[in-house]
């Protein structure tokens, strides 16, 4: 489990691939790896990825094909900088919120303005994530814990601030770039405790009638 509070911005410095899948080789910039041991989580750009090797400054992390079919990893070369986290221990601070590194679907920058000394970022998320993203609710974007402002349909935006810029890759994104989403974990729980015994169904879904029924709608 991570917080989204970004630690460090790394650099892929080599693509291994592997019969289909990949091997990321990752420097860790200004992120001391002194207490990681093999086989310890670290989030890269929001996907949760396991140590295979270990260095002073970098490691080495397999990305199965799942996880390429649904992050941004697919679309990595090397010199690509990515937002770096360590998985959080009992005494990490929660200055975010719980974020598994489970990326849910890729999102699209489409617009980005200023807004005083922050910047105002709009992002087009796939249809299928729409229902779980809610104004002043979580989201996590390339592994960063950020607060939902708007929501326009698929569309919503979020505001950064100057520290957030400086100390991740959003400083450089740029209307058209993808970007890995995580929505709210809470949600998607809630989805299925809704559904109840309709969630062992293939094709049940939150309905009008559902929410009716449980009290969510009048």
């Amino acid at each position: 489990m991570f917080t989204g509070i970004i630690s460090a911005i790394g650099l892929i410095s080599a693509i291994e691939h592997k019969g289909g899948d990949c091997r990321l080789t990752i420097n860790t910039g200004k992120l001391s790896l002194s207490d990681t041991q093999l086989g310890d989580s670290i989030a890269v750009n929001g996907v949760c990825l396991t140590a295979v090797e270990l260095g002073k400054q970098h490691f080495c992390a397999d990305v199965s094909n799942e996880t390429l079919s649904r992050s941004t990893l697919k679309n990595a070369v090397v010199g690509t900088p990515v937002n770096l986290e360590l998985a959080l221990t009992p005494t990490t601070r929660m200055g975010g919120h719980i974020v598994s590194g489970h990326v849910d679907g890729i999102g699209e920058l489409v617009e980005l303005k200023p807004d005083a000394r922050s910047w105002r970022l709009s992002f087009k998320a796939p249809d299928e994530l729409a229902k779980y993203i809610a104004e002043k609710g979580s989201i996590t974007i390339n592994g960063i814990s950020l607060t939902v402002n708007t929501v326009n349909g698929a569309v919503f935006s979020v505001n950064i601030v100057p520290h957030t810029l400086k100390e991740t890759t959003l400083a450089d994104i740029k209307v058209g770039n993808q970007v890995n989403l995580e929505v709210d974990l809470l949600a998607r729980y809630m989805e299925r405790l809704l559904l109840g015994d309709k969630a062992a169904k293939p094709e049940s879904a939150i309905t009008e009638t559902l929410l009716r029924d449980s009290g969510f709608i009048r």
